[in-house]
């Protein structure tokens, strides 16, 4: 047991590294910034984020590239050299392409409707269910004819729009049995066989 705990560190701390070194590529429209405090400003087409850089860790802007340097080989030094090339790549991403996340409503009279950035749930409860959405992040819900509700979520924070979706999606949680509640498009459920089919 020991000895295979040992074995997946060794690989997270290897895969993170790895990611590290991998240099990000600036789009064009896109403006890089580090801020005297390490605090990195990315401006694009859809917006402006930014991100707070540990001041272990140097960012270096050159040539259409960023990089990300670590100052050793430590095992802290080495995670955060993973984790902050992976946050700063998805604010390029952010303000580039944006973030979506797409979800289906599953179950008999489950309906979606959107009206001020309010989205409003019908889930086979007794009441509906409002939910207000911060500014930062649009959400819309989408109704045809004989097929699922779907709502989808977009925004340029990837952490933001990935908290909204998983708060939507709680509202009414997959049950295993008939599959019915929130899902997110394309998800997997792992099935039960009920007490009937058991029996059989």
């Amino acid at each position: 047991m020991l000895v295979a705990r040992c074995y997946v560190t060794f690989i997270n701390e290897f895969t993170m590294s790895r990611i590290g070194k991998k240099p990000i590529a600036i789009p064009k429209g896109v403006a890089i910034t580090v801020e005297n405090d390490n605090t990195v400003v990315a401006k694009g087409p859809k917006g402006t984020l930014s991100q707070k850089v540990n001041s272990d860790i140097k960012i270096v802007v050159e040539e259409g590239e960023i990089v990300v340097e670590r100052p050793s080989e430590q095992k802290q030094h080495k995670s955060m050299h993973g984790l902050y090339r992976a946050l700063i790549n998805n604010l390029v991403e952010g303000v580039t392409n944006g973030f979506k996340i797409d979800m289906e409503l599953i179950g008999v009279g489950y309906k979606a409707n959107v009206v001020n950035n309010v989205l409003e749930l019908s889930l086979g409860y007794s009441h509906t269910i409002f939910f207000a959405v911060p500014t930062e992040v649009k959400v819309s819900a989408i109704t045809e004819k004989g097929k699922n509700p779907l709502i989808s979520v977009e925004g340029i924070d990837k952490q933001l729009v990935g908290q909204i979706a998983a708060k939507i999606k709680s509202l009414r949680k997959v049950e295993p049995y008939k599959g019915k509640g929130i899902r997110f498009v394309n998800e997997v459920v792992r099935r039960k066989a009920g007490k009937t089919a058991a029996k059989k």
